[in-house]
C-alpha cells in the first residue's frame, strides 16, 4: 500500500494537484472541487498525513514516492497541476513517463534555477539565512494552522534545496532537464497562471517572460489581482476558473 496519504475524488481522467513546500494537499481544497474528471491530491512523503520514514527527503526521494503511488494506482492520460515544489516534480514526472501525460498547469511553481540576483530581495534574505539555520519561523506565515502538522524535516530539506546560485548541483541539474524537455514538447500543452506580485511572490515579471520565451505550447494567464506565493490559497476560484477554461479535452 502507498506510503502517501492522498485525496481522492470524481470519476474519469485524472487531474492530479501536487503541493509544495510547507504545505499539503489541504492546498488544493479550494480548488479542487470546481473541476471535472477525477481529482487527487496527495501529500508528499513526510508532509501532511503521509507516513514519514527514515530518509533524507530529498528531491529524489519524493520523486521516489511520487512514481511509486502513480504506479500503484495505474494514472494515465494525466493532467499535473504543480504549485511551489509541486510544479517541480510534476515536470520532472512528466519527463521520464510523456506518454502518461495529458497537460501541465503551473502557479508559482520552481521551474528554472536561478541567480541569487534574480531572486527577490525579500526572498533571497530569508533562504540565504535557512540555507546556514534550522530557523523555520516565518514559514507559515498566512497560512491556515493545519499545515503546521507538516514534519520539520522536508521543510528544512526542501528549503535548503531552492536552486540558487547553481547549488545544490544534484537539483540543478534535475530543473535544467525538465526545462529542455518542456521546450521540446509542443504536443503537450501547458499552462502557466499568475497574479500581481504580492510580499512574497516568487515568480518575478522576467522569470515568468523567460517562462513564455522557452516552454513549448505554454499559455500564460494573467489575473490582475495581487496574489502572494501561496496562491491556491489567496485566490482558488481564479485557479479554477483558469484550469476549468484550459484543460486538454
Amino acid at each position: 500500500m502507498t506510503a502517501l496519504s492522498y485525496q481522492d475524488t470524481g470519476t474519469g481522467a485524472p487531474l492530479v494537484f501536487l503541493h509544495g513546500n510547507p504545505t499539503s494537499s489541504y492546498l488544493w481544497r479550494n480548488v479542487m472541487p470546481s473541476l471535472p474528471g477525477r481529482r487527487l491530491a496527495p501529500d508528499l512523503i513526510g508532509m501532511g498525513a503521509s507516513a514519514r520514514p527514515d530518509i533524507e527527503y530529498t528531491f529524489a526521494d519524493h520523486a521516489r514516492y511520487l512514481d511509486a503511488w502513480f504506479d500503484e494506482l495505474v494514472l494515465e492520460d494525466v493532467v499535473l497541476i504543480g504549485h511551489d515544489w509541486g510544479g517541480a516534480l510534476a515536470a520532472d514526472w512528466a519527463l521520464r513517463h510523456p506518454e502518461r501525460v495529458r497537460g501541465l498547469a503551473f502557479t508559482e511553481a520552481i521551474l528554472k534555477p536561478m541567480t541569487w540576483e534574480e531572486f527577490p530581495p525579500a526572498g533571497a534574505e530569508v533562504f540565504r539565512a535557512i540555507k546556514t539555520s534550522t530557523d523555520l519561523s516565518g514559514f507559515f506565515t498566512g497560512l491556515p494552522p493545519e499545515y503546521r502538522t507538516t514534519h520539520d524535516v522536508p521543510l528544512l530539506r526542501w528549503a535548503r534545496s531552492l536552486p540558487l546560485g547553481g547549488e545544490p548541483a544534484s537539483v540543478v541539474s534535475r530543473i535544467e532537464a525538465f526545462g529542455t524537455w518542456l521546450a521540446a514538447t509542443p504536443e503537450i500543452p501547458k499552462l502557466l497562471i499568475t497574479f500581481e506580485p504580492g510580499h512574497d511572490t516568487m515568480l518575478t515579471p522576467s522569470m515568468i517572460d523567460w517562462c513564455r520565451d522557452n516552454f513549448a505550447s505554454l499559455e500564460v494567464v494573467h489575473h490582475p489581482v495581487v496574489a502572494g506565493h501561496h496562491t491556491p490559497e489567496e485566490q482558488p476560484e481564479l485557479i479554477a476558473k483558469s484550469l476549468l477554461a484550459w484543460l486538454p479535452g
